[in-house]
């Protein structure tokens, strides 16, 4: 447990390292910051601060950078001070995204460059889980006697189609039959519940090798979907972070984000945590590949189907401006 004073002067040197990227000395602290004590004590504070591995000192001249520690120690007081906190985050650019896009692909991928703009960090918005959400609508399209397309309308208003093929002519009226009976038993409940809740009667009905070749296909088409659920941006704010200024740096963590399965792992979990926000720092995070980044997320909808709204910088970033803007982005996606 920090006493307040190295409190107090850990927060500054990260601050000053946030703003600047160049490793802070105790008469550079002095200087900027009133900490009421001499340079000396400061000094001695720095040295304890090291000991306990909230701090290094890259170079042995140098001054010292904040570790994964001491900047999860700087998010711990930000988060329960309420210091990141406001009432209504960013309410302009709230309220001009929600007027400015009525469909949610369209709405995710402005927050998604907002945040961008916001944060000079790589946002990532994620649509919420087709897969797990519940079915409002299935329609059916007959294209020919031996093609269809599937149109499935989740609650939360996502829409995703497939086309069909049958092996053998199938009449308007035996897709409008298929229709009706697919509405009747999958309306309400998810692609991922929807086979162990069947009952007798309707397992039955199902068993009809159409019905059965429908639901495989929006079944699959609901998993593809959730497969590309991502919008993601900045790249180049993150490029001009000095930590990056090396583009080889940033590979690794190009590479997560090109696989679905580590991002889906990575951004998933924010749900499950609970909690109005979630900050990794470093190596908190699951893939070794964002060791030397910093994710804070936050999830939006409800239950299951939740969507993910994030920001990935290097672990200097500025943790409180990040903490609002995801929190407004939030606040944009939370009822759509």
């Amino acid at each position: 447990m920090l006493s307040e004073r190295r409190q107090k002067v850990l927060r500054a040197l990260i601050e000053d390292y946030i703003e600047y990227a160049l490793p802070v000395g105790s008469r550079t602290l002095t200087e900027r910051h009133h900490l009421g004590v001499s340079p000396a004590t400061v000094r001695n504070d720095l040295s304890a601060l090291e000991d306990a591995g909230f701090i290094q000192q890259p170079h042995t001249s140098a001054g010292r950078v904040p570790t994964d520690a001491g900047y999860r120690t700087f998010v711990d007081e930000l988060l329960l001070s309420g210091l990141a906190e406001e009432e209504r985050p960013h309410r302009d650019m709230v309220e001009e995204l929600r007027s400015s896009a009525s469909e949610l692909d369209a709405l995710m991928e402005r927050t998604s460059a907002a945040l961008a703009r916001l944060t000079n960090c790589l946002s990532v918005v994620m649509a919420p889980s087709v897969f797990a959400g519940r079915i409002r609508q299935i329609t059916l399209v007959s294209l020919s006697d031996w093609q269809a397309i599937v149109i499935v309308v989740a609650e939360d208003g996502q829409v995703v189609n497939r086309a069909i093929t049958f092996t053998e002519e199938v009449s308007a009226d035996e897709l409008a039959g298929a229709q009706n009976l697919l509405n009747r038993v999958l309306v309400g409940q998810s692609a991922r519940d929807v086979r162990r809740s069947l009952d007798a009667n309707t397992v039955e009905a199902l068993s009809d090798p159409l019905v059965q070749l429908i639901i495989d296909e929006v079944i699959d088409c609901l998993g593809e979907s959730d497969g590309n659920r991502a919008h993601s941006l900045g790249i180049s704010s993150l490029l001009r972070q000095p930590e990056f200024s090396d583009a080889k740096a940033l590979l690794p963590v190009m590479e997560v984000l090109e696989d679905d399965r580590v991002l889906l792992h990575t951004f998933d979990e924010t749900a499950q945590e609970g909690g109005p926000v979630m900050v990794r720092i470093g190596h908190e995070n699951p893939a070794s590949e964002l060791a030397g980044v910093s994710i804070v997320a936050c999830p939006y909808g409800r239950g299951e189907a939740d969507g993910i709204v994030a920001v990935i910088g290097p672990t200097r970033m500025n943790y409180a401006s990040a903490i609002r803007a995801v929190r407004a982005a939030q606040c944009v996606l939370h009822d759509e």
